[in-house]
């Protein structure tokens, strides 16, 4: 059997600090994962080596890419091609990108079902219609800029979700939010009035 070479392109996101890092594989099959300087990523070694670069600072590892959020101090045309190289010969070298425990299997696990249990909610029949419009016409848009969106919670007319990635801190996440966001799910679910974004 031939070995398929690994081959990563470099691609903005409307978030200036975050490139994101599109492999011809995939490389996570279940809950986008998050890792900051800070918080554990012994679940991914490939994260784990990312953060020990000086300029990283956080990592976001969703399907066949890897956003990287890097600090002020330099700028991309400074680290992207070190970065490219480093993902594509370590992912060419078979390093773990994510260990087997956290990986999940899409084809039993529906969305609704990994937020409801991430997020420890219960859902009604709005939640799931909230969830349902969210994966169909936004999840695409946010992930194909380097994010992810993840619904909390609805009250009260309000929908909270979770920006993550290269949405989470984006300057223009505000105005995606409330000009794109909020008037889809308006249209779609007539019981929402807001989306606020929130932390997880």
């Amino acid at each position: 059997m031939t070995k398929v070479p690994i081959t990563i392109y470099a691609e903005m996101t409307p978030n200036p600090d975050v490139m994101k890092f599109v492999a011809n594989k995939l490389l996570n099959m279940g809950t986008p994962l998050d890792f900051t300087k800070t918080s554990d990523s012994s679940n991914s070694p490939l994260a784990s080596k990312l953060l020990n670069f000086p300029f990283v600072e956080s990592v976001f590892i969703a399907n066949n890419y890897v956003s990287v959020s890097k600090s002020n101090a330099v700028e991309w045309d400074m680290v992207t091609m070190e970065l490219r190289e480093f993902i594509r010969d370590y992912i060419g070298e078979g390093g773990v990108v994510i260990k087997e425990l956290v990986q999940r299997d899409e084809a039993q696990v529906t969305s609704a079902d990994v937020l409801t249990e991430t997020l420890n909610i219960a859902t009604s029949e709005t939640d799931k219609k909230i969830i349902s419009a969210l994966d169909e016409y936004i999840r695409p848009a946010v992930e194909s800029d380097g994010g992810s969106i993840d619904f909390k919670s609805f009250e009260d007319g309000k929908v909270k979700v979770v920006l993550r990635g290269a949405c989470s801190g984006c300057p223009s996440s505000t105005v995606t939010l409330k000009q794109g966001i909020e008037g889809l799910l308006k249209r779609l679910v007539p019981e929402v009035q807001e989306v606020i974004a929130e932390a997880m």
